[in-house]
């Protein structure tokens, strides 16, 4: 447990980055399983993710993200998009997944599959896209936290311009919206931020004990 602190405590958003340095096909590996193993409501996982190192797509994206350096000096981009509607098809593809994965018929599954498809597909499509973003967010926290396991730095950004991003990435009439970016990779010594002390509420402000 006091590592898991440590290592909370060690990360920030990290300002700039060292381009010189990349981070290992080991480790890369690593944090896209952390990725992947993330939870999800009802195990769907509705969203994508980019891994970008082409540094001419890095250098597109550069400025509408509001010129930020860490878009193109961090070893990696991870870019989550998450589904900005859907259909059964999204429960229908998860529960292949699950029947094939281990091994029960289809059929054995109905039941899940009609429950996840009353509380899903009648939704209003902004609130759709809302629950599609909010999943995202778990696996963001996810892979943070498993960079920071392995000493990677990371920097959560919402400054950018989310209709440019799906340009770009192609994903205009794929129902897919890009609703966040993580650059990782190393900090520069240069980047003052790190040195500066945390500041979060307190936990008597933070949390309440009924």
């Amino acid at each position: 447990m006091n590592n898991t602190l440590e290592n909370r405590n060690w990360r920030y958003a990290t300002k700039k980055f060292d381009n010189s340095k990349k981070i290992s096909d080991e480790d890369l590996e690593l944090l896209l399983e952390a990725t992947q193993l993330s939870a999800s409501s009802y195990g769907l996982q509705p969203y994508h993710v980019f891994v970008i190192t082409d540094t001419t797509i890095r250098e597109q994206l550069k400025p509408v993200s509001w010129g930020q350096s860490q878009i193109t000096d961090a070893s990696h981009l991870l870019v989550f998009a998450n589904q900005s509607d859907f259909g059964g098809e999204l429960v229908d593809d998860y529960l292949q997944n699950v029947s094939e994965t281990r091994n029960i018929p289809i059929e054995e599954l109905k039941g899940y599959g009609e429950f996840a498809k009353s509380k899903l597909l009648d939704l209003p499509l902004s609130s759709k896209e809302t629950w599609t973003a909010k999943q995202v967010y778990i696996a963001l926290g996810n892979v943070m936290q498993a960079a920071a396991e392995l000493k990677i730095d990371t920097c959560p950004m919402e400054g950018f311009e989310a209709e440019a991003y799906n340009k770009i990435l192609g994903l205009d009439g794929k129902n897919m919206n890009t609703a966040v970016v993580l650059p990782i990779g190393y900090r520069s010594a240069e980047d003052e931020t790190q040195h500066y002390v945390k500041v979060r509420k307190s936990k008597q402000t933070l949390f309440t004990h009924l």
